[in-house]
């Protein structure tokens, strides 16, 4: 289906075409350019209510600076749907997040108007100043470099880490802020109340700039004139503002907040704060979903909805005649209070993905025992080691891909301690229409080599919950549990709690000629596969492990004594990861089975729908059946 877009969008095919835009065309570009995201978004699915928020930001920009020579950098970026579509790729947006099509981030090989890739949080600062130290060092003066971050990324660590940096560095560095309050899910924590109240004066501004020229000038003063002002301009934004400003303690010239819905005010503070050397902030007001009623009303549901009637905003949702199994985040969400009204030693931490974690039920029915931290990942972790350090149980909820930004503190602050922090890592493998920046690749590879550690992966909804019923029991220590995005297998899922023996797997089907080891959701592939098989008079077993560590011993010495030929399956990284595993005990104990490792190989691997990569992987359960009979072939000959 195509969409078409409006006059004037339509006329737009890079920003050079904007530059000559008066004042009523950009507020009518403005309109066409929302209107466009709320109809291709309608019909093709995507990032929703972000985009809708910094319409007119993004023109401002767009119109106001040389890009791709200035350079723009966006934190997340699912809110630069209007950055691409005013950047070459109008006609291409329909593809956005589709496989083989348009990636749902900026993406450096995508365009030279994508700055900088992104996907996960508070990197936008930390890489245009970059950036502009570069532009600093090869003397390029005129060159502007600018970062656009939420609210929500503001609770980042990183972002501050970088604005500290920023404040020393006198480079020509702005940050906007789109403070609209929300991430995916309402903002949290003192910086979004600190946003909240934050007055500015445009009598205070107007006299930091006076004060400080005026005594720049004043020769009686000496060369200590402006170090004077500064003391000067302290006491009178003490009493002006009626309280310190948090960037300008960083020193960062802080401008705003003005309203970032009004295009025409945008493109004059732009172009004024384009002569201001030095770092600056400019605090631009939003409204996420800004445009669309419904989008405004519910922005947490209107983040990513999928197809919808943009007319009466009815969300698409596929029927099914017969029950359907849940997602593997419901079946946490449910199951951790449960757990947690048995044991009152379990608390819930999420950083920032309440929803997304389902972490929301328990924050729902037991506020006081579960808490969203903030885009702020390695402070969850250490948080819930403080927890562990008391006695409690910390569920700790964290998608695989951000995992990986706090490393450092599950080595150091849990493991090393042996302290009984749960990691629940949603999103393990790939992530689908996201693409690489989201794809859960890694986990089993980099916290295998960590010891106290166990990393388990339950094939289906039952096994999710046994493992989470196993992991809060006395002395586990760290334990890791890995399951996938989207929906398990088992419609009837509430099954009653079994303690699994740590480190033991279970032997699903018998069969000599070949066996199938498996981690994870990924088994029931294999057990499509086996079926297959069977049917051609194929004898094939096939092993679910659950755990990588501890790995199940007893059961491998069976596996090799019995199997001459072994195909291990993983939704992960093959290098260092479960098959890497299994090879490891097979060269130990001297065994000689050829063996075929199948899972994400030492490549980028872009976005599409979960099946559609793991079909490229090659271990889809066409694949794995591919596999086996090539393997068997062998045999024959």
């Amino acid at each position: 289906m195509q969409i078409e877009p409006g006059k004037l969008l339509a006329q737009i095919n890079s920003p050079a075409d904007m530059k000559d835009l008066d004042a009523v065309q950009l507020v009518k570009l403005s309109e066409e350019l929302r209107q466009y995201i709320v109809d291709v978004v309608s019909v093709y699915g995507g990032h929703f209510g972000a985009s809708l928020g910094v319409v007119e930001l993004t023109v401002a920009l767009h119109h106001v600076f040389n890009t791709p020579e200035d350079q723009l950098v966006w934190d997340v970026g699912h809110q630069a749907y209007g950055h691409k579509i005013l950047t070459g790729r109008r006609d291409q947006f329909h593809t956005n997040r589709f496989y083989k099509g348009l990636s749902g981030f900026p993406k450096r090989k995508e365009s030279e108007y994508d700055a900088f890739g992104v996907g996960h949080s508070s990197t936008s600062i930390s890489a245009a100043l970059g950036m502009a130290e570069a532009s600093r060092h090869k003397n390029e003066k005129d060159r502007q470099h600018i970062a656009v971050i939420g609210d929500g990324a503001m609770t980042g660590g990183m972002a501050f880490e970088a604005m500290n940096h920023a404040g020393v560095s006198n480079s020509n560095l702005l940050i906007i802020l789109n403070d609209n309050c929300m991430s995916i899910d309402p903002n949290v924590g003192a910086l979004r109340d600190y946003l909240t109240d934050i007055t500015t004066s445009k009598t205070y501004n107007k006299m930091r700039d006076e004060v400080w020229n005026i005594l720049g000038k004043i020769s009686k003063f000496g060369p200590n004139a402006q170090e004077i002002g500064s003391k000067v301009e302290s006491s009178v934004k003490s009493f002006l503002l009626k309280q310190s400003n948090l960037f300008e303690s960083l020193n960062l010239r802080y401008f705003g907040p003005i309203d970032g819905h009004d295009v025409n005010h945008l493109t004059s503070v732009l172009k004024d704060l384009k002569d201001i050397p030095g770092p600056k902030i400019l605090h631009c007001l939003t409204k996420k979903g800004k445009g669309y009623s419904l989008a405004e009303k519910d922005q947490t549901k209107w983040h990513a909805p999928g197809t919808f009637d943009k007319f009466t905003g009815e969300i698409y949702k596929k029927v099914y005649e017969t029950p359907q199994p849940p997602k593997y985040q419901e079946v946490f969400g449910h199951t951790i209070v449960e757990l947690a009204e048995k044991n009152d030693k379990i608390m819930g931490i999420t950083p920032a993905m309440p929803s997304g974690s389902s972490m929301n039920i328990m924050m729902k029915t037991m506020p006081d025992r579960a808490y969203d931290v903030g885009i702020a990942e390695q402070h969850a972790v250490t948080f819930s080691a403080g927890l562990a350090t008391q006695g409690l149980v910390p569920f700790c909820n964290i998608y695989s891909t951000f995992m990986q930004r706090a490393y450092d503190q599950v080595i150091h602050d849990v493991a090393i301690q042996n302290l009984n922090v749960v990691f629940c890592l949603d999103r393990a493998g790939f992530a689908g229409a996201d693409g690489p920046t989201h794809h859960g690749n890694y986990d089993i590879s980099y916290f295998r080599c960590i010891p106290n550690m166990v990393i388990s992966a339950p094939m289906n909804e039952e096994e999710l919950r046994n493992l989470m019923y196993t992991a809060q029991l006395p002395d586990q220590g760290p334990f890791s549990i890995r399951y996938p995005r989207g929906n398990g297998v088992m419609p009837d899922w509430k099954t009653p709690f079994e303690e699994i023996e740590v480190g033991k797997g279970r032997k699903l089907r018998d069969g000599n000629e070949l066996a199938y080891l498996t981690l994870g959701h990924i088994g029931n592939y294999a057990a499509e596969a086996c079926e297959k098989l069977e049917k051609e008079g194929l004898s094939v077993a096939h092993y679910d492990m659950r755990f990588v560590k501890p790995l199940d011993e007893e059961m491998l010495h069976e596996v090799f004594k019995n199997h001459k030929y072994v195909i291990t399956v993983e939704d992960g990284c093959l290098q260092g990861g479960f098959g890497s595993a299994i090879l490891e005990f097979m060269a130990d104990h001297g065994y000689q089975s050829k063996v075929v490792r199948l899972g994400i190989p030492d490549a980028v691997i872009e976005h599409g729908t979960q099946m559609e990569l793991h079909k490229e992987c090659g271990f889809d359960p066409e694949g794995l059946y591919q596999s086996a009979k090539k393997l068997l072939s062998l045999e024959a000959v």
